[in-house]
């Protein structure tokens, strides 16, 4: 790799901004970076090759950033949220039944012969996505509106913690305990940093950051970030659950506006828009148009997804446009694609058509939320109970 293919990668991560802030319709920046990556990569001009050593590997580092964003968007510390969890713990239920049979009735009827990897996306929900979709549109939170927000904070959660799993390629077992350690590293870091926080032991040296710059919290979220990424590298897991753990204890700790700064400088300014790049530039967008079995994955995975997303809301009493709303997907779609293509377990076409159906998911999202802006947020539902075992 050299300087110059580094610059091509992050001047196409500039048709993000610049396709968002031309377009009126509120385009996210993930759509002009992977489109970018379509045009330079394996589908286009081929000038980049994301399966190259170094971008393999910064691309790995962008994974993992992401993930710790996506994970700071959790709405932990919403007031209300504790109140609304059973019920949005149901619809998480819920969809992962409801998505059971629709993973086996694709399996046999699309290209895609992985339950699993199905069953993860017809089930997920981005809050990454969903929250600020939300915000935009000014929906209050209150209401069905913080049950689906519990929603899409379990199903995002739980989506995530099994994507390494069911892509596991080897030893399951180990696959396993590597996630359950990289979660246990991940409780202790909270631990510790609660502590460290309720007893002031870093406000010194946090004033003294400030004053000269140091950004002691971004190095000293850096090194956590890829102490726990090693953890999972050891065990054969994801640094997924690396990333996305640590940005639930941000979200619960409640990250201060600094460190938000200079994470979303270091993350949204160089690793992210790289990862979507490389992921768009490794993506076969060509296979997807050209062959009906692609075109027929695209098309069942997002009515799956808006179906099932639209019946759960129905049956846990949000309304329809709730379910929407919930069907945003981004992190789970990527994450899959992205350890798919590398492990074997997706083509480049198939990779095409889970990303696609996840930016189609974003619109439908952004729909839902604008019919909620414009009528009254019905009452939160009562607590549903689960449906008892056979």
């Amino acid at each position: 790799m050299s300087f110059g293919a580094l610059a091509v990668v992050l001047a196409a991560g500039l048709c993000g901004p610049i396709l968002a802030g031309a377009s009126k319709l509120r385009v996210p920046l993930v759509v002009g970076e992977l489109l970018a990556g379509v045009v330079i990569g394996h589908t286009g001009l081929r000038w980049v090759h994301a399966d190259e050593p170094e971008l393999k590997f910064l691309g790995e580092i962008g994974f993992a950033v992401l993930m710790l964003i996506a994970g700071t968007h959790l709405p932990l510390r919403t007031p209300g949220l504790r109140a609304a969890l059973r019920s949005g713990a149901a619809g998480a239920v819920l969809a992962l039944a409801l998505a059971v049979p629709l993973a086996l009735l694709l399996h046999r009827v699309t290209s895609l012969h992985a339950t699993g990897i199905l069953l993860l996306l017809l089930a997920t929900s981005s809050a990454a996505i969903v929250m600020p979709v939300l915000a935009d549109s000014g929906v209050p939170e209150a209401g069905a509106t913080l049950v689906a927000m519990a929603w899409v904070a379990v199903a995002d959660v739980a989506t995530v913690i099994a994507i390494p799993i069911v892509l596991a390629r080897g030893d399951v077992a180990k696959v396993v305990l590597g996630t359950a350690l990289v979660l246990a590293a991940t409780v202790l870091v909270y631990v510790v940093a609660r502590a460290a926080m309720q007893r002031g032991l870093l406000d010194g040296s946090e004033r003294t950051s400030l004053a000269r710059g140091w950004a002691l919290r971004l190095r000293l979220g850096l090194v956590t970030l890829f102490t726990l990424a090693w953890l999972a590298d050891e065990f054969d897991t994801s640094v997924l659950v690396a990333g996305f753990g640590l940005g639930a204890v941000i979200a619960l700790l409640g990250e201060p506006r600094s460190f938000a700064r200079e994470l979303i400088g270091v993350g949204e300014g160089f690793f992210v828009p790289l990862f979507f790049v490389l992921l768009g530039a490794r993506l076969d967008v060509r296979a997807l148009f050209s062959n009906p079995a692609e075109l027929g994955l695209l098309a069942a995975l997002v009515a799956g997804i808006v179906v099932l997303h639209v019946m759960v809301a129905l049956l846990i009493r949000t309304g329809w446009a709730t379910g929407l709303v919930a069907s945003a997907q981004l992190g789970v779609p990527a994450a899959i694609t992205s350890v798919g293509l590398a492990s074997g377990a997706l083509t480049p076409g198939q990779g095409a058509a889970i990303v696609t159906a996840a930016i189609v998911s974003v619109g439908v999202s952004a729909l839902g939320a604008s019919r909620l802006a414009r009528t009254p947020a019905p009452p939160a539902p009562d607590a549903l109970p689960l449906p008892a075992a056979r």
